[in-house]
Formats: structure tokens, C-alpha cells, sequence
């Protein structure tokens, strides 16, 4: 892929260990597009098969794990929400390295599939940080101090958050939303100070809010963080907004998404791919321009209303894919929208796509993640199930998997679970 972005750009530039590529630093991978390099993933796995290792977890949650080097980092909800966590686990063994918890006085309201700490932490592998909603932002050290806590306010929606936060330089980009107000905002990674904020519309209702992450997009010369937002009003139409990641400046704008958007943008060279849920359009754009161009530089985008989508796609060899809650899995020509296959898997499809080794991985709510050939024609590998609910993605680093279901944290892998690159306890 030519667009590369966020940490893998860093890499390149040398503000971060090359270590980083054999890791999963953030939701979605080191530049967020959902593909690992990673060629010796197991395709096969059950209870008696490939887990090296699973350990319970307090409560359910939905957020990601990440990965670096030894140590696997995930967020908690505590207490019905009383209390959200960071915790960090070795990675060989699954037991707890250290855990820290910050309060949270406000009673967040919420959907009953969506728990506390639904946004994923991220770490540049000198610190950890983590968006805890109404909790307020924190920054740990590796061995788990304490570095800086932010309160950003109460974060107050029906169907609570989901968001999670970004790393460009110096700056964590969150997004505190949705609700009203939501805010897309920029602090200091060293002290949790604001460098830049916008204000976004921001409305308390089932059917309007945006729970997904931007990202970062490299287009030419120029690095943009692309973000879906709901639009302005209920009933009216969503787009993309395009920021300059050190500014927060507005680049361009391209209307067309729905009122509620859960899914990650997905991104392929150029192009951008909008998912909206409940019966909302799916609409690429291509990156790099100035202002609205929704005339300009739209792509495509379906007509006709569409299954409701919560996971987020991939775009791998110039082909879309995409998958619905009702268990569908389709494979689209990015830059055209043309359709090549749709199969349906079954369960219902919440988890976001992962690719790796030439195979697609993809989650259920019931526990089971298909393992299918990328590519032209449709070919199922293997079902694997742990047989608990889940709702996270996947986390691939070092030939290993790392899948959070609503009672466990596994790590599947062919092989014995060795340590990283080198300690940073």
C-alpha cells in the first residue's frame, strides 16, 4: 500500500524503534488499516489446539488489546464503570505485570453490548495511554507509572463510546464523543495538554453519533487525519472531514454517511472508505483534496440501504472487504464499489477485519472467527470458536493472536510464546 500513516510513518522517520513493525501498538495495527505483516499466524485453533494460554478477565469489555514487544496492554471497565483500568500482561504467560486504575464518578449510560472502556489503549513503546471516556485520558510509563491524568469531562450518550485514541508525533488525537459535546482533540503525549480542539455536533440519540477512530493518511506530501462524523442534525446526512494532524485545521469535507458511523474509515492508497450503520451508505472518496469535495472527488456510494455494519473493513490488493451484523462478508472493488463476492459466514459480524498471510480473519459476537483466502474468489479456511462471547478484533504480533471475548484474554499461537524484542519492564 502506498498510504502509509500514524506510527508507521514515525518508523520511517526514526522517532520510533523499528521494533514497532513486529508489533500491534494500536487498534487496528501500527497504521491503522487492519493488516499485519505477519506470515506464520495459525489458522486453525480450539480448545484443545493452538491456545498457549487464557487467563479470565473481571467483566466484560470491548475493547483491543495491543501489543509490545513482552507485554500486551488492554483497558477494563471495573465495577459496572466505577473504575477503568490499564492493565498490561506478559505476554508468555498471560499474568498480570501491573494494572493501574483511575476513578470514574459519572454514571455513564450506555447499550447493554457496549460496556466500559470500549476504546482500545496505544503505546509509541516508551509510554501507554489510554482514553477512559468520562474517566479522562492517561499516560503510564512502560513498567506502569504514572505519567499524566486528563479530565476531559463527562462523555454522556445512550449507547455510550467507542473511540479509540491516536498517536501523530508528539500529539494524541481523541476523539470525546459521542454526546453532546463532542470534541476531536489534539494534547501533548509528554503532558496531556490541549495543542488544538474542534467542537463537533454532538446529539444524545440512539440513531445519530459516531464511535469510530480516525485516521492517519499520507496523501503525496501532505498527512491527513480523516474522521467520520454524523452530520448536523437527525435526518440529515454525514460526512468525512479531513484535518491536518498538527493544526487541526480543516483540509476537506465529503458529505454522504449516514447519521451513525461505527466503523474505522478504511484506507487503500488514496481512497477512503465510509461504513455507516443501521441501514446507512458505504462511500468511498478519494483523499488529497481541498474543501467540500463531495462533487469533486466521490468515488461511489450504494444507493440502496444497507445491513446494519459495526466492524470496520480492510482494503487489501485493491479489494474492499466488508462485513454486516447479519453475517455477511462481501468483497468489493475498492475503487469502484463493484461488487465481486458476498458469502454469508454466520452469527452476527461485529468484529473488524484483519489481514495477514494472505487470509482475512473476522470475528463474531458468538465467539467464532473465520479464516478465508484474500482474493477474487471466495474460500473458506477454518472456523475457530472459543465458545464466549466477543466482541473485540483480533491482535496479531510475533506469530502469535491475541483475542478478548467478554470473559477471557487468549493468545493463540502454532508455536511456544516467546518474549519480545526486549524487555521494557
Amino acid at each position: 500500500m502506498k498510504a502509509v500513516v500514524s506510527l508507521l510513518s514515525l518508523v520511517s522517520s526514526g522517532l520510533i524503534s523499528t521494533a514497532a513493525a513486529e508489533n500491534w501498538p494500536a487498534w487496528r495495527g501500527v497504521d491503522g488499516t487492519g493488516i499485519s505483516s505477519e506470515r506464520d499466524l495459525p489458522t486453525t485453533w480450539d480448545a484443545g489446539r493452538n491456545i498457549r494460554w487464557k487467563r479470565a478477565l473481571a467483566e466484560p469489555c470491548n475493547s483491543t488489546p495491543v501489543v509490545w514487544e513482552d507485554q500486551v496492554f488492554l483497558t477494563q471497565g471495573l465495577d459496572n464503570g466505577r473504575r477503568r483500568a490499564l492493565i498490561a500482561v506478559d505476554r508468555r504467560t498471560g499474568k498480570t505485570l501491573w494494572q493501574r486504575d483511575v476513578p470514574c464518578d459519572v454514571k455513564e449510560t450506555t447499550h447493554r453490548q457496549n460496556p466500559p472502556c470500549s476504546g482500545s489503549p496505544i503505546t509509541d513503546g516508551q509510554a501507554v495511554y489510554a482514553h477512559f471516556a468520562s474517566g479522562g485520558v492517561a499516560a503510564y510509563a512502560m513498567d506502569g507509572q504514572p505519567l499524566w491524568h486528563r479530565e476531559l469531562g463527562p462523555l454522556l450518550h445512550r449507547w455510550g463510546n467507542g473511540g479509540s485514541p491516536v498517536l501523530y508525533g508528539d500529539l494524541l488525537i481523541v476523539f470525546h464523543g459521542p454526546g453532546n459535546p463532542s470534541t476531536l482533540m489534539a494534547l501533548d503525549k509528554r503532558t496531556g495538554k490541549t495543542v488544538w480542539k474542534t467542537d463537533e455536533v454532538g446529539i444524545n440519540s440512539p440513531i445519530f453519533g459516531s464511535w469510530s477512530t480516525p485516521v492517519l493518511l499520507k496523501v503525496g506530501d501532505r498527512q491527513e487525519l480523516i474522521m467520520p462524523f454524523p452530520g448536523e442534525k437527525i435526518g440529515g446526512v454525514g460526512w468525512f472531514k479531513s484535518l491536518d494532524p498538527a493544526t487541526g485545521k480543516t483540509l476537506w469535507k465529503c458529505d454522504g454517511l449516514g447519521n451513525e458511523v461505527y466503523a474505522m474509515p478504511v484506507i487503500g492508497d488514496d481512497v477512503v472508505v465510509g461504513i455507516s450503520g443501521h441501514n446507512g451508505p458505504t462511500l468511498a472518496v478519494r483523499a488529497g483534496g481541498q474543501g467540500d469535495v463531495t462533487k469533486s472527488h466521490l468515488l461511489w456510494k450504494t444507493e440502496k440501504k444497507t445491513p446494519q455494519r459495526i466492524g470496520s473493513g480492510v482494503i487489501h490488493k485493491d479489494l474492499l472487504y466488508i462485513a454486516d451484523a447479519t453475517g455477511i462478508l462481501e468483497c468489493l472493488v475498492a475503487r469502484t464499489g463493484e461488487l465481486v463476492w458476498k458469502q454469508r459466514l454466520g452469527g452476527n459480524l461485529w468484529g473488524s477485519i484483519l489481514v495477514a498471510g494472505g487470509h482475512l480473519y473476522v470475528t463474531n459476537l458468538e465467539g467464532d472467527t473465520f479464516v478465508i483466502r484474500a482474493g477474487r474468489e471466495y474460500s473458506l479456511v477454518s472456523k475457530n470458536s472459543v465458545g464466549e462471547p466477543t466482541y473485540a478484533a483480533l491482535a496479531a504480533s510475533q506469530g502469535a493472536l491475541f483475542l478478548r471475548s467478554h470473559r477471557s484474554l487468549f493468545c493463540i499461537s502454532e508455536t511456544s510464546v516467546g518474549g519480545g524484542t526486549g524487555s521494557q519492564r
